[in-house]
């Protein structure tokens, strides 16, 4: 459905509205609180439900249940990824006025990281018949991984790109405000800041590799699957400080998560013999999904605060 002008037209909103948010609302440095938080959150999911209800009213309504779809399971997938980012902050001890920085940037690349992805995939898809089944195998043994290893350990410091950057640029041995980098005595410094964004666009691209096959078994339209993943990117720096202190009270969505890649896997590829239409893959999606989070508030608190593996 995405003609050129479409495609213009909503970059420009999200440019827009990037400029907006970063450069007049969250121009200065300060700790995001939960009311401030609430208020964005619920901005960007107007916004993101807005526009689905332009796509349901210009599109037809199976081109709005495959957007809605999608963008549940992106947001669905946003959240799990949460938790790293809270332990990104904490293992390097990331002062709470300056993460909102570190998060914005972290955006502004895994849209265009996103972009490119989801521009490469579409088009795999388009010349290659096997390469739907392919990322339906790849979903599948993801979503079994994930049940087998919740509680793996994430080493952060053993990505070649961040042992690269830490080991050959100067670096400063404590944090200067929101600053990537300084001038010091006649030296161009970079601060521990800009190793931390690193950390958030690696893991984000991690993210990515799962999140955008799983939205190509909902949907072959790459502007839904453009739009669905932009929508919840954009809220999930509020999303952040709105449950940073009620993650740990999540511990079923992992879970959750791992038996819908493992219902999408299976879907992508049975397709060839089982067409399993949009509203019963939104009903299992959003059956699962809500059903892991009941047992998350009934079972209370984990006891751990690691990150889940996506």
């Amino acid at each position: 459905m995405g003609t050129p002008l479409l495609w213009v037209a909503f970059n420009l909103f999200v440019l827009l509205a990037l400029a907006l948010d970063l450069g007049v609302f969250h121009r200065k440095a300060h700790k995001i609180q939960i009311r401030e938080a609430a208020i964005w959150s619920a901005v960007w999911i107007g916004l993101a439900v807005g526009f689905g209800y332009f796509v349901w009213h210009w599109h037809g309504s199976d081109r709005g249940l495959e957007y809605f779809t999608g963008y549940i399971i992106e947001k669905a997938l946003s959240v799990d990824n949460l938790f790293v980012f809270l332990v990104i902050f904490r293992a390097y001890h990331v002062p709470e006025e300056v993460q909102h920085r570190v998060l914005a940037w972290g955006i502004l690349g895994a849209l265009a990281m996103r972009g490119i992805m989801i521009a490469v995939g579409a088009e795999m898809i388009a010349r290659f018949h096997w390469v739907l089944p392919a990322f339906g195998v790849f979903l599948f043994y993801t979503g079994v991984q994930m049940l087998r290893k919740r509680d793996k350990e994430v080493h952060f410091e053993k990505n070649p790109v961040f042992r690269f950057a830490s080991t050959h640029l100067p670096v400063t041995n404590e944090y200067r405000g929101a600053h990537f980098f300084l001038r010091e005595e006649g030296r161009f410094l970079a601060t521990p800041l800009l190793l931390v964004l690193l950390i958030v666009e690696i893991t984000d691209v991690t993210f990515a590799v799962d999140s955008i096959p799983a939205i190509f078994g909902i949907t072959r339209d790459s502007f839904i699957v453009y739009t669905s993943n932009v929508f919840a990117i954009l809220g999930l720096r509020a999303l952040y400080f709105l449950l940073a202190d009620v993650l740990m009270y999540f511990r079923f969505l992992g879970i959750g998560l791992a038996l819908v890649l493992i219902f999408i896997g299976a879907k992508m590829v049975a397709e060839p013999w089982l067409h399993v239409s949009i509203i019963p893959s939104l009903i299992a999606v959003g059956g699962i999904l809500g059903v892991a989070m009941v047992a998350s508030l009934l079972a209370g608190a984990a006891k751990t605060d690691r990150p889940q593996s996506s």
